[in-house]
């Protein structure tokens, strides 16, 4: 098991600095720069990480991403942990953790600093102190699990939703006597005493994650929706579908796990949920991964029956093909097969070059009104990379009305001269907002890189419409 684990390190490790920061990763970095409680559309605990990454390991994306290959490795361990609380030997250990070691979505937020990667952690050690309560009826594993479940809210809120499918399905199924413990309390307690911080952060402004999430829901609902089942089968590997399918088979069917049977109750439930909430189909990917593990006894005993030729062969290519959709393995020139199934790989391309353009932009602004001038951008990813690649080219600060970046403005009433701003290729309405527009700049990040800011144009106005304290609420958006 170490040895798996510092393989998996040192893979991720050696790719990390392959390509570039992916636009969350340049928003964390922002918002570690501005340490508080909660963010409009996050609790703190990812860009606390960031902060802490970037001050003890330096500014690059290989250090920014060592928590987030320590995470991995934690998960593939707490993995191993599930499959022997299920009963599995040493060798059904092994392939559990070396099977979720290599599925496409834990590589995926291994690879970069992301709140989906301690997401899963999170999810999956609630779900191993739960198996341990469930399998031994001791009401003391409520206190780690509620620990563990106020330290997920402090990263995101999603791990409620395993918390209410995880009671509703032991209410159903059973067994019933750990909610008849008063240790219930103790851990509904710890939860709310570790996460009251950035509750009490989100209540004094309004709650405005559920705004965030009424956005998700509104804007990409329908499509999460029809993508949501094909996404199940891909999340991990199509190859690792049967061994899935078989663990949520044993567990509710096996008589020596009936103890077990609310964790293959959890995941329809947390499906059904996901469903209504028009929410995202990698959000229920930690259950799949318990499911998996759950599959691995039967795989084993199929595999010495039948044979490891073909198991194997299925690993190798799952491997193969997960690896080259999830890590920078590829040339940047070649992302366009890997991103129509993961676009996050685009993601972290073209960023230098956005600034590149934008300095392109500022030098338009005679110098005699770049006192008075703002940058301004259409999302966080683009504030983002002028942020942190802006000062080496002689940028000021950019301001955004984008998420958290709206309460981190807006510029003075008194900076009211040219305005350069920075939008997507097909997000032209922001202009409205400023007078006698022009692009003077086009962003191009030299790969043909089909990214979201791939063509961004960089226009400058010559001013704003109202003072910059009037117009800034029409220009702050959630989503």
């Amino acid at each position: 098991m170490a040895g798996l684990a510092a393989v998996l390190a040192v893979a991720l490790t050696a790719l990390s600095g392959r390509y570039g920061y992916h636009r969350d990763e340049l928003y964390f970095l922002a918002a570690g720069d501005h340490p508080a409680w909660g963010y409009v559309d996050q609790p703190p605990l990812t860009p606390f990480l960031a902060r802490a990454a970037t001050e003890v390991l330096g500014d690059s994306t290989v250090g920014l991403r060592v928590p987030a290959t320590l995470a991995l490795v934690a998960t593939v361990v707490v993995v191993a942990l599930v499959a022997r609380e299920l009963g599995g030997d040493r060798s059904t250990q092994v392939l559990a953790a070396g099977l979720a070691a290599v599925s496409a979505q834990p590589l995926a937020v291994g690879h970069m600093l992301s709140t989906a990667g301690f997401d899963l952690l999170a999810w999956l050690v609630i779900c191993w102190l739960a198996l341990r309560l469930l399998r031994t009826g001791d009401g003391r594993w409520w206190l780690p699990i509620g620990l563990c479940v106020g330290a997920g809210l402090l990263n995101k809120y999603l791990v409620a939703l395993l918390v209410v499918a995880l009671l509703a399905a032991v209410l159903a199924v059973g067994p019933r006597r750990v909610l008849r413990s008063p240790w219930l309390l103790a851990g509904v307690a710890a939860a709310l005493v570790v996460a009251a911080p950035n509750l009490w952060w989100q209540a004094d402004h309004d709650w405005p994650q559920l705004t965030v999430a009424e956005g998700i829901g509104t804007d990409d609902g329908t499509e999460n929706r029809i993508l949501f089942v094909p996404e199940q089968l891909i999340y991990l590997s199509p190859l690792f579908v049967p061994v899935w399918v078989a663990g949520w088979l044993r567990l509710w069917r096996d008589p020596a796990l009936r103890w077990a049977r609310a964790t293959a109750v959890a995941y329809p439930l947390v499906c059904v949920m996901v469903l209504a909430l028009g929410g995202k189909g990698y959000y229920v990917v930690p259950l799949l991964l318990v499911l998996l593990v759950a599959g691995c006894e039967p795989a084993v005993r199929w595999a010495r029956r039948h044979g490891r030729t073909w198991p194997s062969a299925a690993v190798v290519a799952a491997v193969a093909i997960n690896t080259m959709v999830t890590l920078p393995v590829l040339p940047q020139s070649a992302l366009t097969v890997p991103m129509a199934l993961n676009k996050e790989q685009g993601e972290q391309v073209g960023w230098p070059a956005l600034a590149d353009a934008t300095a392109r932009g500022w030098s338009a602004i005679p110098a005699r009104e770049r006192a008075r001038a703002v940058v301004f951008t259409q999302n966080y990813g683009e504030a983002g990379a002028l942020d942190h690649y802006g000062p080496a080219r002689g940028l000021p600060r950019p301001y955004s009305g984008h998420m958290s970046y709206a309460d981190w403005g807006p510029p003075p009433d008194s900076a009211d001269g040219p305005v350069l701003v920075v939008r997507q290729e097909d997000a032209d309405g922001i202009e409205r907002y400023f007078t006698d527009c022009r692009q003077v700049a086009r962003v191009d990040n030299g790969h043909e890189v089909e990214n979201e800011e791939q063509g961004a144009a960089v226009v400058l106005c010559s001013g704003t419409t109202k003072p910059w304290s009037r117009l800034w609420p029409s220009l702050r958006h959630y989503y």
